[in-house]
């Protein structure tokens, strides 16, 4: 006889994740949890076991294929929270030769090459919107540096990249952070965001057909429109929502946590300024205690799978929780909950591993790092407008960042 196991719930709000990361490992290594709106999952709370699981070929991001509940999906609207992750057919929710095929397609945009061309006009943009907070910040002004800095940063980066004009800039923020939020299981916000995808995304896709330009949007139309088996029509829609919005919005909080974190712990940017450690290290740890992307729903069990001792049933999720491994002790030490940018803790699982292994990743540590330096060497008495605890962590289980960075420019 099965027994139904009994399922944690996840905070809906990400209030506080490392705790939460703690309470669940003192469970076991691969927990029973449910997702907002009842979703059953599980969750691997330390490193070893998500490692594991992210390396299993056993393991996909395909539900069509692969989640039993795929079906009942429907007789579900409280679940339409979710599809804006796995209802969508992109590099994040295919498996195999899918998956293959879709990342060939983008993977050439985000060479280390190519991001190393695009330096000169993350430098340009920053020092621009550097000029502007010094305007803002005149007098002892407090500066949101997430609205002011953080945010338009790597939001212009990516616009430009692949051709989002102006118009429709906003629009697309509002649907990330629309699909970011998951603290609204309720119909109608998974109708909201259901609605902007196909309204946003296609009017970007026919303002490129329209306008093409040196952009990687209407390279990926050309190939729609040129090599129909390569990618679809639905496969060009999902693929840009995907590279846009995780283009800039986890790269927001890279830097903006990155700058809490310094901030909070003046020693550690004390030793950076003097060079004794480098960006790079720092980047790293932020990447690892606080991850831009603390929970990523959802990957699938193709066939039993069994971890430590805990057996996956096939076709039962899997939440991907990043959050939980960078804080593990079994595998940072007993201060793995603690910033220290001297650990070199750079076989961190933020990015991910193995096949889907974040495409983006030498562009946010390009963005980060270009960001980072010229903040503090604009502003080198820059201090926070907040005490510990006054921060709140933006309305997610899945972002991992904070809503607001209050700080003065000048001490």
């Amino acid at each position: 006889m099965t027994t139904t196991p009994v399922r944690v719930p996840i905070d809906p709000f990400g209030s506080d994740i490392v705790a939460e990361s703690a309470r669940l490992r003192a469970l076991g290594p691969v927990v029973p949890v449910e997702l907002p709106g009842g979703i059953p999952a599980w969750a691997p709370t330390g490193y070893d076991a998500l490692r594991t699981l992210i390396l299993d070929p056993q393991v996909s991001k395909d539900p069509r294929k692969h989640w039993r509940l795929w079906p009942e999906v429907g007789e579900h609207p409280e679940w339409g929270w979710v599809l804006g992750w796995i209802g969508v057919v992109n590099m994040l929710s295919t498996y195999g030769a899918d998956h293959t095929r879709l990342r060939r397609l983008v993977a050439p945009s985000f060479t280390a090459r190519r991001t190393e061309a695009l330096r000169g006009r993350v430098d340009a943009v920053a020092a621009e919107l550097l000029d502007k907070m010094a305007q803002s910040g005149a007098d002892g002004a407090v500066v949101d540096l997430k609205e002011a800095f953080a945010q338009p940063l790597p939001m212009l980066i990516i616009c430009e990249l692949f051709g989002v004009p102006d118009h429709l800039r906003p629009s697309v923020a509002e649907l990330i952070a629309a699909i970011m939020d998951t603290t609204d299981p309720s119909p109608e916000h998974a109708d909201f965001v259901q609605r902007q995808i196909g309204t946003v995304i296609p009017a970007q896709i026919a303002y490129r057909a329209e306008n093409p330009g040196d952009d990687l949007t209407t390279e990926l139309i050309r190939v729609r429109d040129e090599e129909g088996d390569r990618l679809s029509a639905e496969e060009l829609l999902f693929t840009l929502l995907l590279v846009i919005g995780a283009g800039f919005e986890t790269t927001v909080n890279l830097i903006a946590n990155a700058v809490v974190e310094l901030l909070t712990h003046p020693e550690q940017l004390a030793a950076v300024r003097s060079g004794e450690l480098d960006w790079d290290r720092v980047i790293d740890e932020v990447l690892r205690v606080r991850p831009s992307i603390a929970a990523l729903p959802l990957r699938f069990a193709v066939s039993d799978v069994t971890v430590d001792g805990v057996t996956i049933p096939a076709g039962d999720a899997i939440l991907t929780t990043y959050g939980a491994a960078g804080s593990d002790p079994a595998h940072y030490g007993e201060t793995a909950e603690a910033f220290d940018a001297a650990r070199a803790a750079d076989d961190h699982l933020s990015f991910g591993i193995g096949v889907h292994r974040c495409i983006g990743a030498p562009l946010a540590r390009m963005e980060a790092r270009t960001a980072l330096s010229a903040l503090f060497d604009r502003f080198p008495h820059l201090a926070p407008a907040f005490t510990p605890g006054e921060l709140r962590q933006v309305p997610s289980f899945i972002a991992y960042g904070w809503q607001t960075v209050p700080v003065r420019l000048d001490g």
